[in-house]
């Protein structure tokens, strides 16, 4: 995701006593790095998101396992079934109508012993899924049906490593439907008009499309999964097919869309899921970084983990397969297999439960699949056979379903068209709450708790001169959860080295867009603040996750698609607590405490990121009296309907166009004389 700068949009509520800056060097970015002068921006607690979200995770892991372990009898792990089949239904659904397939053969491919069909057809009304269909031409028919899922393939289906399984079941006498991810192969969402990919197939897409179904109270696995129950539909309409006997596999990106498939789709007889099943804990130590749809809202927050997406079709056979020098880490793996295990043993199934550990690098190995061609076997008795059968990798040519390569060339829907189409929806459903209504509605949203206390604090030792617009700085580490620092500076033009002032004066209390300590010296709003309210005490603060705690984890970078912001964003999502939620609580907590020390008068202030956690505590705190904000965005549905936006997924809310919009919140705070500086749209610094 792009970083936020200076876009400039027409100002809206502006008052009479604050003009409104240019956009030049309104973002951190506009020092020049040939300046020698430029300091190197404070970041003091660098590891404060990984440590709070490892030890969230520890904790609810250390619970969910005692009810794991808890389980004694055949009764308690067929209640246990029943009770994680029912949450993941419910964070995966609602589950849409099923509609006509509307399914098209559009050519063949024959082969010595089998035909490839080239297959098209509609998950949703004209969403079209490409598919490949290999039928056994030599073998009596019903026969078993496999589900093939693509990893993270830019040509999805026709990737070597997905045709190779594909080849083996069918040349063992299956019948395989192997389909298309959102973004992948022909179903890229974002293509130009000669239909080139306008960002990174697969991961950037999947990202971008998941960040925006949030708003819409959506996800991504939703979706992914959706199109898998749609894909069986299809796979099972086929006479070839033995509903008795169906099984879905799949590697990585595929092997996550296998266990969601597992969780929610009782049709399925055998899972072969590979290099993706470990712990949700495991990934986020090892700062492994994952997709949307790897990601379920709210999936632990209800106590799931990897094991229960396969422990909701237990007992029925599943066999991990796993990878020793995997990036998915293989203890996750063993652990998961140990839980099932436990499971499977109470269901008098253990035989049907197995762990395959491959000694290979991340992909579905020729080791791996020949794993899965006897578990299948196995089970199906279709073969003795369990070595893979030589194969012929065809061109991506060959197996593509549609004329040009691109479901859209056949006027295939975006996902982006049905997230406008719910958010205008949405919008005109909703009601516009009271004032009071208000508040409740956004502390749900956010799911954030409005705790009257005064947080303790850190005295932290001075930096030095920092070249901001007042000769002294004193600086705190206020803690506002437990682990979680908002960095606060107090700005004053003689020295101050011990606990916050006790002053009964006004306050100003500037939220960080990016950074505190660099937009102190570069931002022009704060220092036309300092010169016009020379007898106002001046405060900054960096939330959560901004500034002085901006994580250096990941070594995918902070504001890009896989980036730091991003990773503890999604699990933000899968914990229930929003990251708009979590740094709306640090602002009120600074609030708290600023309040305590006699600041009762308080104007908030907020730029870019900043202005969304400062609009929601700014209507939260009765010690807020007066709000400023700059390139605030202008609404959620803005960013919903726009079919390219720059706002990063931690400044969404889930669900929220279902329940609010900002324009209603900054509506609100017109009691509170609220100034708007140059809101931003939902392409932000894109100009």
């Amino acid at each position: 995701m792009a970083s936020i700068g200076g876009f400039t949009a027409l100002t809206a509520h502006t008052s009479p006593h604050l003009s409104s800056p240019s956009a030049a060097g309104a973002g951190i970015e506009a020092i020049p790095d040939s300046d020698k002068s430029v300091l190197e921006r404070l970041n003091r607690f660098p590891r404060v998101m990984q440590e709070y979200m490892v030890s969230y995770l520890r904790k609810k892991e250390h619970q969910s396992n005692a009810i794991r372990n808890g389980l004694k009898t055949k009764e308690d792990a067929e209640k246990y079934i029943e009770n994680v089949r029912s949450k993941i239904n419910t964070i995966l659904g609602p589950w849409p109508e099923k509609t006509p397939l509307n399914a098209q053969t559009l050519g063949k491919v024959e082969r010595e012993g089998y035909v490839i069909e080239k297959v098209v057809f509609e998950s949703r009304p004209n969403f079209l899924v490409t598919a490949n269909l290999y039928l056994p031409t030599n073998q009596k028919h019903p026969l078993p049906g496999v589900l093939g899922t693509c990893g993270h393939s830019d040509n999805g289906k026709a990737s070597a490593a997905y045709q190779s399984f594909c080849q083996g079941l069918v040349k063992k006498g299956y019948v395989v439907l192997i389909f298309d991810p959102v973004g992948q192969g022909e179903r890229l969402q974002y293509v130009d008009e000669n239909l080139k990919p306008l960002m990174r197939i697969g991961t950037e897409e999947h990202n971008y499309i998941g960040n925006q179904l949030t708003l819409n109270g959506s996800s991504l696995s939703h979706w992914f999964a959706w199109d898998g129950i749609r894909a069986l539909d299809y796979l099972l309409s086929r006479p070839e097919v033995d509903p008795k006997h169906v099984g879905v596999t799949g590697n990585s990106g595929g092997g996550t869309q296998t266990a969601l498939l597992c969780g929610v789709d009782p049709r399925i007889t055998m899972a072969a899921p590979g290099c993706y099943i470990t712990t949700w804990r495991r990934n986020l130590e090892n700062e492994e970084a994952a997709d949307a749809e790897q990601c379920p809202p709210n999936a632990i927050a209800q106590g799931l983990d990897h094991s229960d997406f396969l422990a909701a079709m237990a007992p029925k056979p599943v066999i991990i397969l796993s990878q020793e020098k995997d990036f998915f880490d293989v203890r996750g793996a063993l652990e998961a297999f140990e839980r099932l295990k436990h499971l499977y043993k109470l269901l008098g199934a253990e035989d049907k439960i197995q762990c395959h550990i491959g000694s290979d690098y991340h992909g579905y190995s020729k080791g791996n699949r020949e794993a899965m061609y006897g578990w299948f076997n196995r089970f199906t008795r279709l073969s003795t056979e369990h070595l893979e059968p030589a194969l012929t990798i065809e061109t991506d040519k060959t197996l593509q379903c549609t004329p040009r390569g691109q479901v859209r060339a056949l006027g295939s829907k975006t996902i982006h068209q049905f997230i406008h189409e719910r958010a205008i929806t949405l919008t005109k459903k909703r009601q516009t709450p009271t004032s009071e209504a208000l508040k409740t509605t956004v502390l749900k949203g956010l799911k954030c708790p409005l705790i009257d206390r005064v947080p303790d604090y850190r005295i932290l030792r001075s930096p030095g001169d920092r070249s901001y617009p007042t000769k002294y700085s004193a600086h705190y580490a206020v803690e506002t959860e437990e682990g979680i620092f908002s960095l606060l500076y107090l700005l004053r033009n003689e020295p101050h080295y011990s606990r916050l002032p006790v002053q009964q004066n006004p306050a100003i209390l500037y939220v960080a867009h990016r950074s505190s300590d660099a937009e102190l010296r570069v931002e022009p709003l704060v220092k036309e603040l300092i010169t016009q309210h020379p007898d106002t005490a001046f405060y900054a603060c960096d939330v959560r996750g901004i500034g002085e705690s901006e994580p250096n984890t990941t070594n995918r970078g902070f504001d890009t698609p896989y980036g730091s912001d991003y990773f503890y964003a999604v699990h933000g999502l899968m914990i229930d607590y929003p990251y708009a939620g979590q740094r709306t609580y640090d602002v009120l907590q600074v609030v708290n405490l600023l309040k305590s020390v006699g600041h009762t008068n308080i104007h908030l202030v907020g730029k870019g990121w900043g202005a969304i956690p400062a609009t929601f505590a700014a209507l939260l705190a009765d010690g807020v009296t007066q709000v400023t904000l700059k390139n605030a965005p202008t609404s959620y549905a803005d960013i919903a309907q726009s079919e390219r936006y720059n706002w990063p997924l931690s400044a969404l809310i889930p669900g929220v166009l279902a329940q609010f919009d900002l324009p209603q919140c900054y509506t609100a705070l017109t009691s509170k004389n609220i100034t708007q500086i140059e809101p931003w749209s939902a392409l932000a610094d894109k100009q």
